[in-house]
């Protein structure tokens, strides 16, 4: 059975209440509680999840086994008739929230070449607190091909992140699967997460999609056979500097890039009920951790997701200098992730720049070699000019001919007289008239048919 309903949620936005057995029943087993569901979680609010291929509306999970769509469709979402008739009481027309300048200003600074540093893949594994291991945390960022719904083709960061093991025998999963612009801009964004309890398996869905002007934001939930639905719309202008779960681990590795966090920045993001609220950060310095054999230097940086409804949500984040994630841990949740071999850091390379060579004036006459190639090719240019008079001496005669003639004459225009003396040589030149004196033409130019020379006349 398919319910949704629709309502004017606070803050202005257009959303729906879902309650849910499955909920509750999670709740027990410490999903939501910070009990031992939040190393599953690959958000630090446990509850937002995984993806499919499909926009919109949501569709089947997506195969881990294979790579990024080579390009997404869109489609907007359709809204009950409930949300219209609904009437915003008091409480819902609070004024809405807005990112601080600071957060904002950190997102426009970001630069494709920056972004394109902490392209990778990296593997944590999840352990309890007993160091027992209890499943994976996979997290890649590489450059996708995008395709939006007029048929645009574009590259975007592409961010896939997955988790899956057992808690309390229990199987759980959660994936992220989300297009972003180069300043972390949610594109297209789908989220899953599962819970396979013996009774009543549960799945949460959320879909997050940029329609024109605003952003559409679909939540399900499935327990059993009974699946229940909700649409938001956030007007675009009202999100300036939103952090999706996908941007948020992007936005992580150019922190620890930087190796500095923004002072005072207080970001947007969704929390498990898919509502806006505030997303911090905070820098807890360096420090040093053990990996395996080794230890390494990780800068700390702790994300707090202050829900409306809820008490703060803190994780704990350490980074390598590359961006890799060495650790992490939710506040209140026993366990954590980490990684059990340091990777290979990566380094941005220090391009030199290209030499300057100065410009020499070249002396070809105290350069022996040039000098000599050029008296070599000078005897040689002589030789041949003799040797061809000497084959057509026809030549010498024509050309003593005109300058005798050019010498007796005295012309003030020596290039026309030359055309006019060398013209008649010329194969396709028509013969001159004999009377043409008082209206001789261009040496220059074709002479004119002899028939409109007569209309003239």
């Amino acid at each position: 059975m398919e319910t949704a309903g629709y309502k004017l949620g606070s803050r202005g936005s257009m959303s729906s209440k879902v309650q849910s057995k499955g909920e509750k029943r999670a709740e027990e087993f410490g999903v939501g509680t910070g009990k031992g569901w939040g190393i599953f979680s690959l958000i630090i609010h446990p509850g937002v999840a995984l993806e499919d291929s499909a926009l919109g509306t949501p569709a089947a999970p997506l195969s881990f086994s294979q790579g990024p769509p080579s390009a997404v469709s869109t489609s907007p979402p359709s809204i009950g008739s409930k949300a219209k008739d609904h009437q915003p009481s008091a409480q819902e027309s609070l004024p809405p929230l807005e990112a601080n300048a600071e957060a904002i200003h950190f997102l426009n600074s970001l630069r494709q070449e920056e972004l394109l540093m902490l392209f990778f893949s990296e593997t944590l594994v999840m352990v309890s607190d007993a160091g027992e291991p209890q499943g994976e945390l996979t997290i890649e960022v590489q450059r996708g091909k995008y395709k939006d719904q007029f048929g645009v083709m574009a590259y975007f960061p592409f961010v896939h992140a997955f988790s899956r093991g057992f808690m309390d025998k229990i199987l759980c999963g959660n994936s992220i699967l989300g297009y972003l612009s180069w300043k972390l801009e949610v594109v297209e964004q789908h989220n899953q997460e599962f819970i396979k309890f013996h009774v009543l398996p549960m799945e949460r869905k959320m879909s997050l999609l940029k329609q024109d002007d605003q952003l559409a934001v679909t939540r399900i939930i499935k327990e059993g056979e009974e699946v229940k639905t909700e649409v938001t719309f956030f007007p675009w202008h009202s999100i300036a500097g939103f952090v999706s779960q996908a941007a948020n681990l992007v936005l992580l590795r150019v922190m620890a890039w930087r190796q500095t966090v923004p002072s005072n920045a207080r970001f947007l993001a969704l929390d498990t009920e898919g509502k806006l609220c505030y997303s911090t950060y905070q820098g807890l310095g360096s420090q040093t951790i053990q990996v395996g054999h080794q230890q390494v230097e990780v800068f700390t940086v702790e994300q707090t997701v202050h829900s409306e409804q809820g008490i703060p949500v803190s994780c704990q984040f350490y980074l390598l200098s590359d961006g890799h994630l060495a650790k992490r841990i939710q506040v209140g949740s026993p366990g954590c992730c980490m990684i059990t071999k340091v990777p290979i850091l990566r380094e941005e390379d220090d391009i030199e720049p290209h030499p300057a060579f100065e410009k020499k004036p070249l002396v070809w006459e105290e350069d022996m070699e040039l000098y000599s190639r050029f008296v070599a090719r000078k005897e040689e240019l002589r030789l041949s000019h003799n040797s061809y008079l000497r084959q057509h001496p026809e030549a010498q005669a024509l050309i003593s001919d005109f300058l005798l003639f050019l010498l007796l004459r005295q012309p003030a225009d020596v290039v026309t007289f030359a055309a006019e003396y060398f013209g008649p040589f010329a194969m396709r030149r028509p013969p001159t008239p004999a009377l043409r004196s008082s209206n001789r033409p261009c040496p220059f130019h074709e002479l004119e048919p002899e028939g409109l020379e007569g209309e003239e006349g």
